[in-house]
């Protein structure tokens, strides 16, 4: 029978388990346990767990407590609930399991308690409008239309500012329209080819920092291969857009970053595309893994990696792995899965969000030559409700882990830090987007700790992208349904 993980108001119990709450007491040593293949993590619960903790963690069998509480939920209690279940609780008279269960098991099934968590807890901790007007820890703001809803503009990708205040909109399906005052100006002609594959097609849109004297504007694609385009890969390129009267042109086109054939595929899934630059002369970008996440670890592949370039698309000397044989040298970080959110503070550090799978997407300081994991450790679970792996590195494996992470996934999408004097006491805090969870995340972090976070939006569509406009607000880009809207403060 699987005793309580702990009898929460405990004493006994409450000592033995916040001794190692928030960081890990000794280095993690992977425990095999009996190995089993195909085991449904969701029976393994049913069958192992919910005697005393209930089918919805709700509690009761043998005097448990509910684990249905806000406090629970948060990310502190991951290697507790892990330890517990894994090395038991003698004082609470509850048995490990570590001889019984490997550790990629016991660590899915804190996954499905986080799951069933989250069902109960979201809708204790989402901010609800009254009268239209939204309330967090700083400021109260409301939501205004931008760019409506519009038969022709499917899913919106990305958005970024001219000089003079016109924004630019990518759409996945290839089409990039640039607004005015809430109006659609029309679209721009001769883009770069692109092809609408899956998740993949015309991706983000960077206004280069020194627009005014040098007018390049930066794109990420879903790059058809030799027009194929039922195989693609991610390809960054630049160019101009010059305006006569009405009309609108994509100019001065330039390769930036373009891998070879042999790399191109059909799978519809994970093209990373986000950009950034650092102000030095450098562009920033990312790859998503493509479905094959072995190649992640790969330095002799694309999939899955944070790049650094010149903004020529030129190698910099002094990048991580410019000396390492076989090596791609724009590399900068690897070991990722997809990162759709990509940022730099005012510091000049790096940060991304990035898709796990089922459970733990991530939020991660991106440090130059550093290993992310994917796919040896993970928060996440197989979406077929099976273990997959566990979110800590043994001794051995250099791999950094992430500084916050979402359980379950929120499908991370759009992540920008925040500036301007519209929301001023936000200023550097990350604000991250989510797709399947419809959130929008304010999280502030000090010394690679969390300090604060808080949802600012949930429920209002699949949030693709998020960008601070010259007005100070923030703007978001929704999918399902279409539309730009933006986040203003109430006085």
């Amino acid at each position: 029978m699987f005793r309580p993980i702990y009898a929460f108001l405990g004493i006994a119990t409450i000592i033995t388990l916040t001794a190692c709450v928030g960081q890990q007491q000794e280095p993690y040593k992977k425990n095999e346990g009996v190995k089993r293949s195909g085991v449904n993590i969701t029976n393994l619960y049913n069958d192992t767990c919910a005697k005393c903790h209930g089918n919805n963690a709700q509690g009761g069998g043998g005097g448990t407590k509910s684990l249905l509480t806000v406090d629970k939920f948060d990310q502190k209690w991951d290697k507790p609930f892990f330890d517990a279940t894994r090395n038991g609780v003698p004082d609470a008279g509850m048995e490990g399991y570590g001889q019984t269960m490997s550790d990629e098991e016991i660590w899915a099934l804190v996954v499905h308690i986080r799951e069933l968590q989250n069902k109960a807890v979201r809708g204790m901790t989402a901010p609800k409008p009254v009268d239209d007007v939204y309330t967090s820890q700083y400021y109260k703001y409301k939501v205004e239309t931008v760019l409506k809803e519009d038969r022709e503009l499917k899913t919106p990708w990305s958005m970024d500012w001219l000089p003079d205040g016109k924004m630019l909109v990518n759409f996945r399906p290839g089409i990039m329209c640039v607004v005015e005052n809430g109006v659609n100006l029309g679209r721009v002609e001769g883009l770069p080819e692109s092809t609408e594959l899956g998740q993949g097609g015309l991706m983000e849109v960077a206004v280069h920092p020194n627009y005014k004297k040098n007018g390049w504007i930066y794109l990420s694609i879903a790059d058809p291969k030799n027009g194929d385009r039922r195989n693609a890969f991610t390809k960054i390129v630049r160019g101009k857009i010059s305006f006569e009267g009405s009309k609108m042109t994509w100019s001065d086109d330039k390769v930036i970053f373009k891998m070879t054939d042999d790399n191109y595929t059909g799978a519809g899934q994970h093209f990373g595309g986000k950009i950034v630059f650092d102000g030095k002369g450098h562009i920033f970008f990312s790859t998503g893994e493509r479905g094959n996440g072995p190649l992640a670890q790969r330095l002799d592949k694309p999939n899955g990696k944070i790049w650094r370039l010149n903004e020529d698309g030129s190698i910099p000397s002094d990048n991580p792995f410019v000396n390492t044989p076989n090596a791609l040298p724009g590399i900068w970080t690897y070991g990722q899965r997809n990162p759709q959110g990509l940022a730099m503070d005012s510091n000049g550090d790096l940060w991304d969000t990035e898709h796990a799978p089922r459970g733990g997407d991530e939020v991660n300081h991106i440090i130059k030559g550093s290993n992310y994991g994917w796919p040896v450790i993970s928060y996440g679970i197989n979406y077929n409700d099976s273990s997959a792996s566990v979110p800590w590195p043994s001794p051995d494996q250099k791999m950094k882990m992430s500084v916050y992470r979402w359980l379950p996934s929120t499908g991370a999408s759009g992540l920008k830090i925040a500036k301007g004097s519209a929301f001023a006491k936000w200023k550097d805090d990350l604000i991250a987007g989510g797709l399947a969870g419809q959130n929008i995340d304010r999280i502030r972090i000090k010394n690679d700790k969390v300090v604060e976070k808080e949802t600012l939006i949930w429920g209002m569509g699949r949030v693709r992208d998020l960008a601070f406009g010259p007005d100070g607000n923030l703007y978001v880009a929704l999918n399902e349904p279409d539309r730009i809207v933006r986040l203003v403060p109430v006085k």
